[in-house]
């Protein structure tokens, strides 16, 4: 870090000079980046701020206008001191000409009472600021060996986290877009005082910057994304303005968070990668449909004049037995057996932990239903408790086997609480519940909500909470206002100055049917990622 001007009146060489802080002292804590000794009065054009400007004041103007002038232009380009050597110029003090403008301007002046040689004073700060910046480089060199091995280890969020709060020595809050704690380390500080109102803490540290420190919420927050997508903040609680350390810090723990979401870390053969990888660009339509179809058919799965079904098994929720690395790696040979088994090409791949991904490729006429259902048998099998198995719609090209798999891992979620009840699930009817349930991870999604209802989550806690209440309502009733009332225990006038408050606060008008769905969506969508994070 580099010294402050407090700590270089504090060495040796300046400290033979007898300084005196004549004028600015609220500025002493200002970094020194370089030291400048110039007797030019016109020297400010050519500083870039952070100087310590050392002169024996010969060539100064020899007016107070001159002098305050001189003050004034050195301020504003940002210097960290003006430091002048009596005896030449100014004897025995210096005067208020130079005083008064530095204390307005904030302006750290300091008169130096003993002569001293300013080669000296260079060459000691110098050395200072020299080390300052080595000193940096060991600790980024540090810090990207530390996030580099935990990217290359494919470490967990959590563990991540806990690296940052352990070199930060300060709490660590991971959040997603609509500011819900996805993560957090403490770093030995009560949890429940760490999080204590954060939404709104949060969203008040507002900033156009990737990392900032807002110091009205006492936090240093980064964005966290790649590839031009922002998914998440990450932010270090500190009072205090933070130092050149805990923003490298935050900087290389975001970037180790974007790569852990994007580096691979299946570990199965050149066959499953290959598998995977190409299911992944079916689903994340990566590539063009005739070079999936040349993919597909050099790993010996035809998509074309076939039956193509989207198949997604998962461990079901809760599952906490053995390791779930090794449990779905099982869950995938198990897959891929029996389609061998029944003589059809298959690609299956494991896209996250726990789930495992499968398209199979079926002549037609083969009965779907009957290769679906030994297949579920074959997963039931491989686990000593039933996965939940979802399968996609029949599609019989690139574009409708995309829309399966998509189906089938929609389904797989949203009935992963239902293992046993039935061999396999189909996407039936979801409806607009389970889209948003499913969609609810997706910054694009949290970006709506924030986008309808940013104005309304804003609000004070106790008025939010009414408010949201009586939308929630109105949306259960249909729209029936008298119903919407008794849901929400209110009488009706009262009820309808929420109305009238909602639509005022959002700028929108119930009666509009388009505002109104959007609105309804919104709503299902924060309620359901409040219950996924604990708060429903």
């Amino acid at each position: 870090m580099l010294p402050s001007l407090a700590e270089v009146l504090g060495m040796d060489v300046v400290r033979r000079g007898r300084p005196e802080v004549v004028a600015g002292a609220g500025g002493l804590s200002n970094q020194v980046r370089w030291v400048h000794v110039s007797e030019l009065a016109d020297i400010a054009h050519l500083l870039k701020g952070g100087e310590l400007v050392l002169t024996t004041g010969v060539a100064l103007p020899p007016d107070s206008a001159g002098l305050g002038g001189y003050v004034k232009d050195l301020a504003g380009v940002g210097v960290a001191g003006l430091m002048v050597e009596l005896g030449r110029r100014f004897v025995g003090s210096l005067p208020p000409a130079l005083a008064r403008p530095a204390e307005r301007a904030g302006l750290p002046l300091v008169a130096l009472r003993k002569e001293v040689r300013f080669v000296e004073v260079t060459e000691a700060v110098h050395a200072r600021i020299v080390d300052a910046h080595l000193e940096e480089l060991r600790r980024s060199e540090r810090l990207h060996a530390v996030f580099t091995e935990l990217s290359l280890e494919g470490a967990s969020v959590a563990e991540v986290i806990h690296q940052v709060a352990r070199l930060g020595g300060m709490p660590v809050v991971l959040e997603d877009l609509t500011h819900q704690v996805v993560a957090v380390d403490p770093a030995g500080e009560d949890p429940e005082a760490v999080l204590e109102g954060w939404e709104g803490r949060s969203r008040a540290a507002v900033s156009t910057e990737r990392v900032a420190y807002v110091p009205e919420s006492g936090l240093l927050v980064a964005r966290v994304g790649a590839r031009g997508e922002d998914w998440g903040r990450l932010a270090l609680v500190c009072e205090e303005e933070p130092g050149g350390a805990q923003r490298m810090l935050i900087e290389r723990a975001t970037t180790a968070l974007a790569l852990g979401r994007l580096i691979e870390r299946d570990r199965s053969g050149l066959r499953r990668q290959a598998e995977r990888t190409l299911l992944a660009a079916i689903l994340d339509h990566e590539v063009a449909d005739h070079e999936v179809t040349a993919r597909a058919r050099a790993l010996g799965v035809p998509v074309t004049g076939r039956q193509l079904v989207g198949v997604t098994a998962r461990l079901p929720a809760g599952w906490a037995v053995g390791d779930p690395q090794a449990i779905t790696r099982a869950l995938a040979e198990s897959v891929a057996g029996s389609a061998r088994r029944s003589g059809l090409p298959v690609l299956v791949g494991v896209l996250e932990e726990g789930v495992v991904t499968a398209l199979l490729s079926m002549p037609a006429g083969v009965g779907v239903e009957a290769v679906l259902t030994r297949l579920a048998g074959a997963c039931a099998e491989a686990l000593p408790a039933a996965p939940v198995v979802g399968v996609g719609s029949v599609g019989h090209t690139v574009a409708e086997a995309r829309r399966s798999l998509r189906e089938s891992r929609q389904v797989a979620d949203l009935v992963r609480d239902q293992p046993g009840t039935r061999p396999y699930h189909e996407l039936g009817d979801l409806g607009i519940l389970g889209l948003v349930h499913l969609l609810r991870d997706d910054p694009r999604l949290q970006s709506f909500v924030e986008r309808q209802l940013g104005r309304l989550l804003s609000r004070e806690r106790r008025e939010q909470t009414g408010l949201l209440e009586a939308l929630s309502a109105y949306f259960r009733a249909g729209g029936n206002k008298s119903t919407a009332a008794r849901l929400a225990h209110l009488s009706r006038s009262v009820f309808y100055q929420r109305l009238s408050r909602l639509e005022e606060i959002l700028g929108v008008s119930l009666a509009d049917p388009g505002q109104a769905v959007s609105l309804h969506v919104a709503v299902l969508a924060l309620e359901d990622l409040r219950r996924a994070r604990g708060r429903g």
